[in-house]
């Protein structure tokens, strides 16, 4: 199956170059490829809870002076292991499947998670 449309996400801390990135990502995802992208908002706590937007050229034009990320990020989530409160206590579940499952209702061919060894070690 061909890829159509790719998921982007930034997890883990807030950093300078993260929106220049966005900005790669989404520019040549459409002109190279002709693909749609899906911003994923807050890293993996929006992929877990179906947080996003589409991400077209106009939504990513002037970032590369602007620090951070337009998508926000999330250095806690991890769909593996989801801390969610009970009570006065936090609970972590495995909420994979329910990860999957947004990245099926929004038709994701790929993931693209930007971030450092934690994001990536997720993503693995």
């Amino acid at each position: 199956m061909a890829i159509k449309k790719i998921g982007v996400l930034t997890g883990g801390g807030d950093c300078p170059g993260l929106n220049a990135v966005i900005r790669a990502v989404v520019k040549t995802a459409i002109s190279e490829y002709g693909w749609e992208v899906w911003g994923i908002h807050d890293g993996y706590e929006g992929l877990v809870e179906g947080r996003g937007c589409t991400l077209d050229s106009s939504s990513v034009s002037g970032l590369l002076s602007i620090g951070g990320t337009i998508l926000g990020t999330s250095n806690t989530a991890n769909p593996f292991e989801y801390a969610s409160a009970v009570g006065k206590r936090l609970v972590k579940k495995d909420l994979s499947a329910q990860a999957l499952a947004w990245v099926r209702k929004w038709r994701l061919g790929a993931l693209v998670a930007i971030g450092g060894d934690g994001t990536l070690s997720i993503a693995r």
